[in-house]
């Protein structure tokens, strides 16, 4: 092989290295879906890692606090779950009637994240929001929560 086609071919095998781990990491980002949905009446509990908060039954480092609203239920449910579906790089993959689960993906990996929203009797919104791989989120999780509270303060109340 002369050298201008050895010059040729190792940005090619590059390129191609490249993209082959770059398809790898993209099939394997969403990850093995986790446990969703409820247990008793409340949302699963967070696992040992931090890369998941939920505002019931959760330790310290899990806690959130569960989103409130004025009004019924039956009012709210429909304009939250609208509002949710608003939001960048989300699909709602379950609904029941006082239940709501939605995929978020990040932008350049596509990593999922499940986040459930569940309306018990009273005016609260119980979540729990959970990447499904990794260890930590670097507060992601959290942070998503709280704009969603910072949302819902534009919704028509009672």
């Amino acid at each position: 092989m002369s050298a201008p086609q050895l010059i040729k071919e190792i940005p090619m095998k590059k390129t191609i290295f490249l993209c082959a781990l770059l398809l790898s990491v993209s099939v394997s980002c969403s990850g093995k879906k986790p446990v969703t949905g409820l247990v008793n009446g409340n949302l699963q509990p967070c696992p040992g890692s931090p890369n998941c908060v939920v505002s019931q039954g959760g330790d310290v480092k899990h806690t959130i606090a569960p989103l409130s609203y004025k009004g019924d239920r039956e009012r709210i449910f429909p304009l939250f779950r609208d509002l949710v579906k608003t939001m960048d790089r989300v699909t709602l993959v379950e609904e029941d009637k006082n239940y709501l689960r939605f995929e978020f993906r990040t932008r350049i990996f596509g990593f999922v994240d499940d986040v459930e929203f569940l309306f018990p009797d009273e005016p609260l919104i119980h979540v729990r929001s959970a990447s499904r791989t990794g260890y930590s989120d670097m507060g992601v999780n959290r942070k998503r929560i709280e704009s969603i509270r910072q949302l819902m303060m534009g919704l028509p109340q009672e």
